[in-house]
């Protein structure tokens, strides 16, 4: 469980780090240090000028107050005929600031308000792990955590990413447990060709440390009263990937691109192509979007954790996190769609739910804003109705309208780049010219396109060469039913082996049926049936279900899901290509035998986000083209081998299931 810094401010306004008796900036001037030590000692000016990517990568080893950010986001501002066209800035923090205190702190620097403000509106929740914040050009990856735990978690290939390191922290002395061996190795692993660093301590063991890791070292004089401190810079990246070969993503140059669905992941696959300047073609095979999985009137935001900070939870967390912020920024930006933050509850309506639930509880991985338990009184007064059961409450979830949330997703997508859309416009087949590929649809031909991505849930597959991916397909039917006096007084999304939401438009939604292996999408009223009697099994004896309307309507669709029930993105694999690079992997022998050669190289997939796409869509369309741009991935190694295309071929591989 991560653990806030505790902090007082001095006679100066200077905030003070009790653990470490050290200050975050300088007494003098904070903010003309930071500028000095480390964007001028990274001649960051004069690189942004030549730089040979569209972005340039900060990485620090210490937020603090973030100062460091904001001058270098100033400055990245203000810099004027840059090559770079966006910054990227990695930071790592052990025991992050309070809201609260970062405003109070913020408010030394009256020249960069404009900068803070923004910052402190998306400034997350304590929670281990990486979070990305998005700031126009500028990026901030903020990982939250040991800086050495969370470096061994990223994910990065044997080019490196890191173009300046700001080797920051409190002194040497007074924190012994960052300043070591392996830091300096890590930075020298992530660091590219030509990499920088500078930091402001000139102690002798952070020379030999950063010598002995690879990086050329000299003195130069320090800040103010400062006598020395330390730059330097790696010629030779050392060629180490911490990423396994079969679950290695390769970055690709992204010029004409078709994305083919026209629901939540296509949605925000698009806006985040937009964010890169990427124009791309998109092909609805319906008359309008969010006609498929993303049809309900209402769906429930909330993410899927389990007791242990697994994988998947760890995702999940990360994904709701990131959805929230990403939701929250399209409607500042002043697009609409009807939601309602009004949290969710997990009732413990069975006793298996219950033990569950109190293992989650008893573990301790989760912070209390994130989720904590309530007993039935608390419920109630949560929901506002009476409720006979107490569980886990998921304070920041709630509902949004899925078609109108994929409607402003794209609008804002169109906002930024002229993309175009094609409706009505069913893609039934893809053929490979040469590097290209050609979309049918009909009697009409698309393309060629350069990459094309197949975002199309359950309908995958049937694009796909070869074998598949596994897709299984499951039928959900979600009820309305009108509402009453008492249940409108509802104020949040209960869950219990299904869910009802608080009304909207005098409707609540009640659902939902699940059927393994079924494509049909008719209205069945032995579904109705079957929804109310689940709710009333569980709610019939409350008063304010007594007087609900009649179910006068109904939504179906098909979730798309895989084995392990989390989503797929990246390039498509097959496992003809896995057997040929990789036949000793069943004997434990990682190493590329083979080139690993994708025969549909350019052929992308996006699906399986199953009941959970609105809190996962998000974050893996911004991991999937961030992977292709060879930026830093808003995801750790393990999430991101959890996701990977070829994560069920390499399993097979393994156990020797395949050869």
């Amino acid at each position: 469980m991560i653990t806030h810094a505790t902090l007082h401010f001095n006679e100066t306004g200077t905030p003070v780090a009790d653990d470490f008796d050290d200050v975050y900036f300088s007494n003098d001037d904070g903010l003309a240090e930071s500028d000095y030590v480390f964007y001028q000692h990274n001649q960051i000016d004069e690189r942004l000028k030549s730089h040979p990517r569209r972005h340039f990568v900060i990485a620090e080893t210490g937020f603090g107050t973030g100062l460091n950010f904001l001058n270098a986001w100033q400055r990245f501002d203000n810099c004027e005929n840059r090559q770079a066209q966006a910054l990227h800035f990695i930071s790592f923090e052990k025991f992050p600031i309070r809201k609260e205190d970062l405003v109070i702190a913020l408010n030394n620097w009256p020249q960069l308000k404009g900068y803070a403000d923004k910052l402190i509106a998306q400034y997350p929740d304590a929670l281990a792990g990486c979070h990305r914040l998005h700031f126009g050009d500028v990026t901030l990856d903020l990982w939250i955590g040991d800086v050495h735990d969370s470096l061994a978690a990223m994910n990065y290939g044997s080019q490196g990413l890191v173009d300046a390191w700001f080797l920051d922290g409190f002194a040497p002395s007074k924190n012994p447990d960052m300043w070591q061996q392996s830091l300096f190795d890590a930075m020298a692993y992530l660091a590219r060709e030509n990499a920088t660093f500078a930091t402001f301590t000139a102690a002798g063991f952070v020379r030999r440390g950063l010598k002995d890791a690879g990086f050329e070292v000299q003195k130069v004089k320090g800040y103010g009263r400062k006598r020395e401190m330390v730059v330097g810079k790696i010629t030779t990246p050392t060629a180490k990937a911490n990423c396994l070969a079969p679950l290695r993503r390769m970055p690709r140059a992204l010029k004409k691109v078709a994305v083919i669905g026209g629901g939540i992941a296509s949605a925000t696959l698009v806006h985040r192509l937009s964010a890169r300047g990427i124009v791309a073609s998109l092909f609805c095979a319906d008359d309008s979007l969010a006609q498929g999985a993303s049809q309900n009137n209402q769906g429930a935001v909330y993410p899927h954790l389990q007791a242990d900070n697994s994988p998947s939870s760890e995702f999940f967390a990360h994904s709701f996190a990131y959805a929230r912020r990403f939701y929250d920024s399209l409607l500042a930006s002043g697009h609409h769609f009807d939601h309602q933050w009004c949290g969710v509850l997990l009732q413990g309506v069975k006793e298996e739910i219950v033990k569950r639930q109190t293992n989650l509880v008893e573990k301790d991985n989760w912070p209390n804003w994130l989720i904590h338990q309530v007993d039935a009184q608390q419920a109630s007064e949560i929901a506002g109705v009476e409720t006979p059961y107490g569980g886990l409450f998921i304070p920041k979830a709630g509902w949004v309208s899925p078609p109108q949330l994929v409607k402003a997703t794209l609008d804002a997508a169109c906002a930024q780049l002229n993309h175009t859309l094609h409706f009505n416009a069913p893609i039934t087949a893809l053929e490979k010219v040469g590097n290209q590929w050609l979309l049918q649809s009909g009697e009409q031909e698309h393309g060629p396109f350069d990459d094309v991505f197949v975002c199309m849930g359950e309908h995958s597959e049937q694009l796909l060469q070869g074998k598949g991916i596994g897709l299984q397909s499951v039928r959900g039917q979600v009820s309305h039913l009108a509402q009453s006096d008492a249940s409108a007084k509802l104020k949040t999304v209960l869950c219990h082996k299904g869910y009802f939401t608080p009304s909207a438009l005098g409707e609540h939604c009640m659902g939902a049926t699940f059927t393994k292996d079924s494509q049909e999408r008719d209205i069945r009223e032995q579904d109705n049936q079957t929804n109310w009697q689940q709710f009333a099994g569980f709610y019939g004896d409350c008063e304010w279900t007594k007087e609900l309307g009649q179910i006068n309507g109904a939504k179906a669709a098909i979730r798309a899901t895989l084995a392990d029930h989390l989503p797929i993105f990246g390039q498509y694999a097959q496992e003809h290509e896995y057997i040929h690079a990789f036949p000793m992997l069943g004997k434990g022998k990682w190493q590329q035998a083979q080139p690993l050669n994708h025969d549909a190289q350019g052929l992308h997939l996006f699906t399986g986000l199953g009941a959970r796409g609105l809190c996962t869509a998000p974050l893996c369309a911004e991991a999937l083209v961030a992977s292709l741009c060879d930026e830093p991935l808003p995801i750790s190694l393990r999430v991101d081998n959890a996701l990977h295309p070829a994560r069920f071929i390499t399993r097979n591989l393994k156990r020797g299931q395949i050869t």
